[in-house]
């Protein structure tokens, strides 16, 4: 059962939402940006996506539910991170293809994600 900010346990990760999140090219973006510095936590606000705040709250939803983000609500902004090490846990081979897809972008881009 997730906890009460929408974060499913390790064990209720499933692949299926899982891939469904990670299929859409923005949702993508943004797992790929926190992979690239996986310490580091984000605000919302530091994605640069084409879309409306409805929009983006949608995408950072469906990556929260799947369980591919932890996301912390300070009142007017909420902070990401990548859930790496529950990632690693329950499919320690699709953690290690995040990784390595934001490194290879983040070489294709000289070193900036």
């Amino acid at each position: 059962m997730p906890d009460e900010n929408g974060h499913p346990a390790v064990d209720e990760i499933e692949l299926g939402a899982v891939f469904a999140a990670l299929a859409d090219p923005l949702r993508r973006q943004v797992v790929l940006k926190l992979a690239a510095a996986p310490d580091e936590i984000r605000h919302c606000s530091a994605f640069d996506l084409p879309v409306t705040k409805a929009t983006r709250t949608h995408h950072f939803r469906v990556l929260r539910e799947a369980g591919l983000i932890r996301q912390v609500d300070l009142g007017n902004s909420r902070t990401n991170q990548l859930r790496l090490a529950d990632l690693q846990v329950r499919f320690p081979g699709l953690a290690d293809l995040l990784l390595a897809e934001a490194a290879s972008i983040g070489t294709a881009k000289g070193g900036a994600t």
